[in-house]
């Protein structure tokens, strides 16, 4: 009996389904997504169990079912930059998978999640068979390149005013809920990790919404973030300043130059 026959026969087409909603497998039927999936293993990890660090052996693609996991990179000093936060229905580790090389960050399990994981050595097979979803995920490794590069761009040489709304837009298009008064952001990104993300303390942070509520841009509400005024974000983004949000000295100014190679 293979892996994919002893997971819950009642859960299949959930699984299937969470497939065939990616950019990748979207345009598979059910019997070759069934073709992938009977390889795969289902997991479960508790909050903030470590599921890999940077340097550990790689070859596996990992789905997320349900829950969260977080990737960065520690420096020396203990700092942490968050590179992404993976979300349900979101897939990684596919470079590692392919090239059989060891990880390049930090996997964090932020809440109780299920993970659907699937070995190299089933998956190159399934590659050789699907030309189509090889050239998908060339396009999808392309795009995580660009993404990458426009982060480490956004850090060297953008203030934090303007990488703040750059982000808050970014994760409102992409998670927000949009409601009568604005968009909900949610209160699953915490302060720390947005600080994370954009390599700045909480305290920066939380100190930039304030201003920001106090203006009305956004509303916080039980750690949920409300964006209010997606235009006046949008200028300060772009390097804009809002005549009724207050400077803020210091914290706001772009870091010095240390420019590496990407």
């Amino acid at each position: 009996m293979n892996r994919w026959d002893t997971m819950a026969t009642d859960r299949r087409p959930e699984f299937r389904s969470l497939f065939q909603r990616h950019p990748l497998f979207h345009s598979l039927t059910a019997a070759e997504l069934d073709d992938l999936l009977q390889h795969a293993k289902l997991v479960r990890h508790p909050p903030r169990a470590t599921l890999f660090s940077r340097g550990d052996p790689g070859g596996q693609m990992i789905a997320v079912v349900s829950g969260r996991v977080r990737i960065s990179l520690t420096g020396p000093d203990g700092h942490e930059l968050i590179l992404n936060v993976i979300e349900a229905g979101q897939l990684f580790g596919e470079i590692a998978m392919l090239d059989g090389r060891d990880r390049t960050a930090d996997a964090t399990i932020v809440e109780a999640t299920e993970l659907l994981i699937i070995d190299r050595r089933d998956f190159l097979p399934f590659l050789a068979r699907h030309s189509e979803v090889a050239v998908r995920l060339m396009l999808t490794l392309c795009e995580r390149m660009r993404t990458t590069t426009d982060q480490i761009e956004d850090i060297f040489l953008l203030p934090i005013t303007a990488r703040l709304a750059k982000k808050l837009l970014q994760i409102a298009m992409a998670h927000g809920e949009a409601g009568p008064k604005g968009v909900r952001i949610g209160a699953r990104l915490s302060q720390r990790e947005l600080g994370g993300m954009l390599g700045v303390s909480r305290e920066s942070i939380n100190k930039h919404l304030g201003a920001w509520q106090k203006a009305g841009l956004v509303r916080i509400e039980s750690g949920a973030i409300t964006v209010l005024d997606r235009a006046a974000l949008g200028r300060l983004a772009d390097g804009g300043i809002e005549p009724f949000v207050e400077p803020l000295e210091r914290s706001d100014k772009a870091p010095k130059s240390r420019r590496r190679a990407v």
